[in-house]
């Protein structure tokens, strides 16, 4: 089968998210194409089987599978020293802000998206996340021995060889709009918020690419810890890893580190633009406790 155009792509996948059919008219003004564009486009895709009644087919359907995303791996191991003292007895991904676990929204989020596989690196406090099993049975977990003494490249170390075609997740974010993990990426990409100015890790992009990673910026993209990697990229990704990993302070590094900076230049990761309402990092117990009025005693 014939590999997709982007835009191709773009309406198929829109499609597939749908319950019912979808006009013209309604494609054109979601994805933000001409009429003109969806008319030719969805006119060939229904010469080749692919759409028919306005709905994506089994066709179409399987036109789309290289591009779904096959498993979500969370980075879970660190100790979150920011947020204690509540972190002293809990890893951070299963703080509880307004009753609910912050990775629980995340998982549902995965799940929502048909995404089933799901892998946690954890090392931090590791038995507690067993307590994840009763409601999600078919997560699976790996053990990084080594989170204590190096960064969170040590985690990306242990999952290594499950990035191909797969999400990866900070496991600490508190997620308000579940649709921004989607079942279909064309190609690989990094989740950002369209910034004047931050003083947080950011990417300066050029024609919806990110050129480089950095901390601090002007019209710039911050940096959201969700990102998808391609085939291609997940497997270049667990050589580099590793070369990073055992190179002179490379246990230093943050994993993310490895596209944008070590092997800077061999990647073409996209920016996908998220909304700062959309998802939200707890970087401190003073932003919990402004979260969660529970924990201001």
């Amino acid at each position: 089968m014939e590999k997709l155009s982007r835009k191709q792509f773009d309406i198929l996948s829109e499609m597939a998210a749908k319950s019912s059919p979808s006009t013209q008219r309604e494609l054109a003004s979601t994805l933000g194409f001409s009429l003109g564009t969806v008319n030719r486009i969805v006119g060939e895709m229904c010469e080749a089987g692919y759409i028919s009644g306005g709905k994506i087919t089994q066709l179409g359907l399987s036109a789309l599978e290289p591009y779904r995303v096959k498993r979500a791996v969370f980075v879970a191991a660190g100790f979150g020293s920011r947020l204690v003292p509540v972190t002293l007895n809990t890893p951070k991904p299963l703080v509880r802000v307004n009753g609910k676990r912050i990775i629980d929204g995340l998982i549902d989020a995965v799940l929502e998206a048909g995404i089933d596989e799901i892998v946690i690196v954890r090392g931090y406090l590791a038995e507690q996340f067993d307590q994840l099993l009763y409601k999600y049975p078919m997560i699976k977990f790996i053990e990084n021995p080594a989170y204590n003494e190096a960064n969170n490249i040590s985690s990306a170390m242990c999952a290594r060889y499950l990035l191909q075609n797969a999400y990866v997740f900070e496991a600490d974010l508190l997620i308000h709009n579940p649709s921004i993990i989607k079942k279909y990426h064309y190609c690989s990409n990094f989740l950002g918020i369209k910034k004047d100015r931050t003083d947080d890790w950011c990417f300066t992009v050029k024609d919806g690419i990110i050129t480089e990673q950095k901390v601090g910026g002007i019209d710039c993209w911050q940096e959201v810890g969700i990102s998808y990697w391609d085939e291609d990229d997940g497997r270049k990704l667990s050589e580099h890893i590793e070369e990073t990993y055992n190179m002179p302070g490379g246990k230093e590094r943050y994993w993310d580190q490895v596209p944008f900076v070590t092997f800077r230049g061999e990647y073409r990761v996209e920016i996908r633009e998220c909304k700062q309402e959309d998802i939200v990092e707890i970087d401190t117990f003073k932003e919990l406790k402004a979260i969660d009025k529970t924990y201001d005693v």
